[in-house]
C-alpha cells in the first residue's frame, strides 16, 4: 500500500486555507503535512485543526518558516498572492516537490520566474481549479475554433468586493482559450476597460468587463455574438470548496510526475 500524499497549505489561517485543511484531512489517501502564515500573524503557532474547525487538533502548528514545512511534504497548495507564490515556486524548486498554484494577478515577470522554477519542481498552475470552469475553458475554445472573426467574443466576470486583481485569473484563463480557439495571441487581440469615446468595436478582438460587489464567489459568461445571435456559455461557482476540491485533486496527481509545468487540463486530461 502506498504512502498517504503529505499535502501542506499556505495561507492557513485564510479562507481558502481553512477548507483546505478541512477537505485533505477528509480526503482517502492525503493528509495534512504543515500550514504556512505569514510573519506577524495572529495565526502562527495555532494547531491547523482547531483553524480549520475541526473536532481535533492534528498535532501541528501553523507556521512562518515556510523553508521547513516545505521540506517536510510532498505537495504544497498555494493560493496566496503574486509575489509570494513566486517565492514558494523558487522553495519548492529546491526541495523538489510538488507546488500547485491557484493564485492569480501575476505579471509577466511572475510568470517566467515560476516557468523557470518548473525546471525543477513540478507546478500546477491553472486561473481556476474547478472541474467546470476548466470544462468550460475547453467549450470556449471549440466555439472559437468553430466560429469565423465575425462572432464578437465578451467575457463577463463578477467577484465579491474584496477581489484585488482584474479581469479575474478565470476571466483570463477563458480568454487564452478563446485565442487558442481562433489561432491568435490574446495579448494582442484583448479590450479592456472601454470608457468614453472608444470608437467601433475591433474585429477578432476578445472583450473583458469586470464586476465587483457583495459576496459572490465567482460568476463568469462568455458570450459569443453573431450577425443576429448569440451563444453564451457560463459558469456560477456557488462554494470555495470547488476550488479547494480541484487543487487537492491536482496534488494528488501531481505526485511523481517529475519537473514541468502543468494546467488542471492535464490533470482533469481535457484537451
Amino acid at each position: 500500500m502506498s504512502a498517504d500524499v503529505k499535502i501542506a497549505v499556505t495561507g492557513a489561517g485564510g479562507r481558502m486555507g481553512r477548507t483546505l485543511i478541512r477537505l485533505i484531512h477528509e480526503t482517502p489517501g492525503a493528509v495534512v503535512s504543515g500550514g504556512i502564515e505569514a510573519k506577524g500573524s495572529p495565526h502562527v503557532g495555532t494547531d491547523l485543526g482547531l483553524l480549520a474547525g475541526l473536532a481535533e487538533p492534528l498535532g501541528l502548528l501553523a507556521s512562518d518558516d515556510a523553508l521547513s514545512v516545505i521540506r517536510d511534504t510532498d505537495v504544497l497548495i498555494d493560493f496566496t498572492v503574486p509575489a509570494a507564490s513566486v517565492e514558494f515556486a523558487g522553495l519548492c524548486a529546491q526541495a523538489r516537490i510538488v507546488h500547485v498554484i491557484g493564485t492569480t494577478g501575476m505579471s509577466e515577470d511572475d510568470e517566467a520566474r515560476v516557468a523557470a522554477a518548473a525546471r525543477h519542481a513540478t507546478i500546477i498552475k491553472s486561473g481556476n481549479m474547478s472541474l467546470g470552469v476548466n470544462l468550460l475553458a475547453s467549450l470556449v475554445r471549440k466555439a472559437a475554433r468553430a466560429l469565423d472573426p465575425s462572432w464578437d467574443i465578451e467575457i463577463v466576470e463578477m467577484h465579491h468586493r474584496h477581489k484585488v486583481d482584474a479581469p479575474s485569473g478565470t476571466a483570463l484563463l477563458l480568454g487564452e482559450a478563446a485565442a487558442e480557439g481562433r489561432g491568435i495571441s490574446l495579448k494582442d487581440n484583448s479590450e479592456r476597460g472601454r470608457d468614453g469615446q472608444t470608437g467601433a468595436r475591433a474585429e477578432g478582438a476578445i472583450g473583458f468587463a469586470a464586476l465587483r460587489g457583495g459576496s459572490v464567489v465567482g460568476d463568469h459568461q462568455v458570450i459569443l455574438a453573431g450577425p443576429s445571435e448569440r451563444i453564451t456559455l457560463g459558469h456560477i461557482a456557488e462554494d470555495r470548496a470547488i476550488f479547494a476540491r480541484g487543487a487537492i485533486r491536482a496534488a494528488l496527481w501531481g505526485k511523481g510526475k517529475g519537473p514541468g509545468l502543468f494546467s488542471m487540463a492535464d490533470v482533469l486530461g481535457i484537451e
